[in-house]
Parts: structure tokens; C-alpha cells; sequence
């Protein structure tokens, strides 16, 4: 007995044994499930190297045209040092252990811009190459390099016991398109500012890079103007508490910078404007019935001159608080029943010869106001509604899709009139919806229509729009992440290596988690856990 249990005991050992170096195998074979947004080029292997937070740093290469003092880079390196050691609470991540023991992520930028803003065209191109305590990141711009520095904070993982490690990897990247925008709406619920910037934050790790501010409509007008400042305390929800004062607006921005994301303000007119007719007497149309004023107001009024010498001050006001070279014109959903009632306006159509074609006084309107904004040396864009009642298209510089139905149709309609394209209709989040829909989201093929390639060169991006009706600070951050981050791949990767849900899905679920490691409350995609739960609930 004595024998046959040595025996067994030893067997169960040896199985003991074997199960054990298993698992340090499997622990050794680490890899992370890969980035999010998937690098054009992305090569890992097996070869793992541990990172000590006490001997971490981030350098800038000899041959980097910018060097320390660069205000994006310096402020990405203390913020990405805490992303990439989470649990690491000691001061400021000083190189404390000897050089030849430490690892060191050098950053080699060709163009000087630290000091400038993200603009209509920059490239956010850049390599990636890591290996034993280096790792080489090159970039032509500084929005390049911080975009690669997003990257290899998504490549380090720890293991089960704390421990950090980053696996040997080269990655060659740059977006497929260049626009690739979140739409937040602050009129229909007011956003306090901490909640935008924590959006800025989530759009960072998702590689969006424009901020699209929709930041008047009918229920309020929360910005504070310094020319008309009747405008956000009689428009205004509150005065006081629910306005973005130009100390807000120039935090938004600031934040958004270090970043590499573009803040596009959107004034939408004609319509969408009752809140603004509550500080602006005569600038909407007063609507009749059976011939006389009903107390009632609708869209701007197109027919009287006061209208542009207002709008021409305005956004001249909004043009020196906003640096970005694009404005939001709006132009959308005009209703023409008030103008309809309007004898002045009728009065006004016959003279200027437009009949009784309302989308022809529309065009008026629309074409003084892009005047007015490219005056300012602004590219304005618009609404597809715009492109469809234009006669003058060739005035149009960008156009936005976003009706529901075939937006192909309606994309290769305005990219055939040689006009640059957004793609907005796919991905509208403001109705609620399972995270598990994403799928929905992720197979959009923007470029999808019969064209010429020139003419799919006009597409130049698309955008998530995130309306307020029913989504305010207490449910935007779980509604628009992850399901956002499915139109962040789409906007940034190859579309023949994104094509496969299977294959996005176990990547994704991994990255929902980073988020939620993070501070972003992105919701589930399905049944599971992260290792790190969300801490504030």
C-alpha cells in the first residue's frame, strides 16, 4: 500500500507538475488582443519585457525637430505615464534605477507644431517599434506621436501577479480618413464642461479627432456671447448654471488640443433658433394667421438686412473664440410655413424673383451666411438638406449626410458634384439601444457607391452624432461608448482586415475594458467581467 501510494503521490505530482508549466507557459505566451483602433500594419510576437514604473521614461530622440519644452508631447507624457502604470501611486514616475536597466520610449517628430492646433489637414501618421527596454516612436507631426503614444499605452498589460510587460511589436499606422468626429448637443440637456472633457478623454483612446460642438438649438443658447450676451441670459436654461462661458469654451478647446482633436462649433440657422429669438428682437420671423401676427415666431427672417448684420457679428465673434478653419452652418430642417404666412416675406420673395419657391429663399439665406463665414476665412459645412435645395452647388465646400434611407445614394450624389462628404446618417447613438449592437455600427463601408476614386477622395471622414433629446451627463458616457469605438475603427482601419465581427469582437471586448479601467463608463457587450471593474458606482 505504502508503495502503490509513493507511486500515485508521484504521479500526481508529475501531473501537478505539468499543469503548473502549463500555466507559466500560458503566462509567458502573453499577448494583448491587439489595438483599437487595428494599426494598418501591426506585427507582435511571444517576446515579452517587463516595465518597472520607477524605471520608465519617455525621451525625445537626437534627431526630433521638437524637443522637452513641447507643450502636447510634455503633457502627454505625464498623462500617458499614468495610463500605462495605473496602480502606480508613487511621485511622478522619475527615472530612479540605472540607465542600462530602465526602458525608454524615445519620440522623434520631423515638423515643429507643439504650439499650434490640430488643422483641417495634419498628418497623424507614425511608427511604432518596440524591443528589449526600447521602443522607437516616429512621427511627421506631434498629433502623430500622440496618437502612437495612445497606441503603446494599449499594448501593455499586467500579468496576474501586477507585474507590467509590453511584447516585442512594429506597427506602421496612419486613418483612412482624415475627419472623424463625435457630435455632442448641449442645447436639448445641458452637458456641465467636466463631462465634455471627459468625452475628449474617451475620443483620445479611440483616435477621434474632431469635436463637433452642437452648441445651440431651440431649447436654450448656452454659449455666452461677449457681443450679445442677452443671447445665453435670456435663451439660456439658467443664466447662470447652464451656460459655457468664454473661460469654458477656451478650456473645452485647450483640452482638446493636447489631445489632437479639432473643436467645430455648429451655429445651425434658419431654423433650430427659438432659443435664440428670446435675446435677438426681429430676428425671427413673426407668423401669421387669417392675415395678422399670430404671437408666434419660425426661422430666422431671411428678408430683412438687420438678419445679416447680426449673424455677420456674430460669427465674427465665434470665429476669433473658435481657431479651427471649419464652422458648422447647419441649414437643416427648415420648416416654411411661417414664412409662408409671412405677407413681408412673400413681399420680399416677389421682388427678389423666387415665386413662391421656398427652398429658393432658403438658398439666399444660406449663400449670405457662407459669404459672411468664408469672409472670415472659415470653411463652412452644412447639411445635406443645403446640397438638396441649392442651385449654386459649386458655393458648397463640405456637405454632411446624416437622413436616414439610402446615404449612399445621397453621398455619391454630392461627391459626383466634385463637393467634399461627411457620413453622419449610420451612426446616430442618441437612441437607446443594447451595446450589443455595435455590429450595426462597425459594418459600414463608406465608400461603398459607384464613383470614380477621385470621387470617393471627397469622402473625407464621418461622424457620430449624439443628439439630446433623451441623453444627458447621467447616460451619455454608457450609450455612446463602445458602440462609438465600432465607427472609430471604421473611420481609421483597412476595411479588408476590420471586415470580420468575430474577429473585432474579442479585440473590442478587451478595449471596453481598458475604458472602464480607465474612468469611462463604456457599457457591456455581452456577458463577462473585466479584471478591473468600473470604481464609481
Amino acid at each position: 500500500m505504502k508503495v502503490m501510494y509513493a507511486v500515485s503521490s508521484g504521479r500526481y505530482s508529475r501531473q501537478n507538475f505539468i499543469l503548473l508549466l502549463l500555466i507559466i507557459l500560458q503566462l509567458d505566451l502573453h499577448t494583448v488582443e491587439g489595438v483599437w483602433p487595428l494599426p494598418q500594419d501591426f506585427t507582435s510576437s511571444t517576446e515579452r519585457y517587463p516595465l518597472n514604473p520607477q524605471a520608465f521614461h519617455f525621451g525625445y530622440g537626437k534627431q526630433s525637430v521638437v524637443q522637452q519644452g513641447c507643450s502636447v508631447l510634455d503633457a502627454a507624457f505625464k498623462r500617458y505615464f499614468s495610463l500605462i502604470f495605473p496602480d502606480y501611486t508613487s511621485a511622478n514616475g522619475v527615472l530612479q534605477l540605472s540607465e542600462d536597466k530602465a526602458f525608454t520610449v524615445e519620440i522623434s517628430v520631423d515638423h515643429d507644431d507643439c504650439e499650434s492646433y490640430p488643422k483641417e489637414v495634419f498628418s497623424e501618421k507614425y511608427n511604432l517599434s518596440v524591443s528589449e527596454r526600447k521602443a522607437f516612436l516616429n512621427a511627421e507631426t506631434v498629433w502623430g506621436a500622440v496618437k502612437g503614444l495612445e497606441t503603446f499605452s494599449q499594448l501593455v498589460y499586467q500579468d496576474d501577479f501586477g507585474s507590467y510587460f509590453v511584447n516585442k511589436t512594429v506597427i506602421e499606422d496612419f486613418p483612412r480618413f482624415q475627419f472623424r468626429g463625435i457630435l455632442l448637443d448641449t442645447s436639448r440637456h445641458y452637458l456641465p464642461v467636466q463631462t465634455i472633457l471627459k468625452t475628449l478623454d474617451a475620443m483620445a483612446y479611440n483616435k477621434f479627432n474632431v469635436f463637433h460642438w452642437h452648441i445651440v438649438d431651440d431649447p436654450s443658447f448656452p454659449y455666452q456671447s461677449r457681443t450679445f450676451p442677452s443671447l445665453s441670459s435670456k435663451g439660456a436654461f439658467h443664466p447662470m448654471t447652464h451656460i459655457y462661458t468664454q473661460s469654458d469654451v477656451r478650456r473645452v478647446i485647450s483640452y482638446a488640443r493636447l489631445r489632437g482633436i479639432r473643436v467645430l462649433p455648429e451655429f445651425d440657422s434658419p431654423g433650430h433658433t427659438d432659443s435664440w429669438g428670446k435675446g435677438q428682437s426681429d430676428l425671427l420671423t413673426p407668423c401669421f394667421r387669417r392675415g395678422t401676427p399670430s404671437g408666434s415666431f419660425g426661422p430666422v427672417n431671411p428678408a430683412l438686412p438687420s438678419t445679416y448684420q447680426f449673424m455677420a457679428r456674430l460669427f465674427k465673434e465665434v470665429s476669433s473664440v473658435f481657431p479651427d478653419s471649419y464652422i458648422h452652418l447647419g441649414g437643416d430642417e427648415v420648416d416654411f410655413s411661417c414664412w409662408k404666412s409671412n405677407p413681408y416675406v412673400r413681399t420680399f420673395m416677389h421682388k427678389m424673383g423666387f415665386g413662391v419657391d421656398f427652398k429658393k429663399l432658403q438658398a439666399f439665406y444660406m449663400e449670405n451666411i457662407m459669404n459672411i463665414t468664408s469672409a472670415l476665412n472659415k470653411t463652412s459645412i452644412v447639411w445635406q438638406d443645403v446640397f438638396d435645395y441649392h442651385e449654386r452647388r459649386s458655393s458648397l465646400s463640405v456637405v454632411e449626410v446624416w437622413r436616414q434611407g439610402c446615404y449612399l445614394c445621397e453621398v455619391r450624389k454630392v461627391a459626383k458634384a466634385g463637393i467634399r462628404v461627411i457620413l453622419a446618417s449610420p451612426w446616430y447613438l442618441d437612441q437607446p439601444g443594447p451595446t450589443h449592437n455595435w455590429a450595426h455600427y462597425y459594418t459600414v463601408w463608406p465608400l461603398a457607391f459607384k464613383g470614380t476614386e477621385e470621387q470617393k477622395k471627397l469622402v473625407i471622414g464621418g461622424e457620430v452624432c449624439m443628439w439630446g433629446e433623451y441623453v444627458d451627463a447621467t447616460n451619455l458616457t454608457p450609450r455612446l461608448w463602445p458602440r462609438a469605438s465600432a465607427a472609430a475603427e471604421r473611420l481609421w482601419s483597412d476595411e479588408k482586415q476590420t471586415s470580420s465581427l468575430d474577429k473585432a469582437f474579442p479585440r473590442l471586448q478587451d478595449f471596453r475594458c481598458k475604458l472602464v479601467r480607465r474612468g469611462i463608463q463604456a457599457g457591456p457587450l455581452y456577458i463577462g467581467h473585466c479584471k478591473h471593474e468600473y470604481q464609481d458606482v
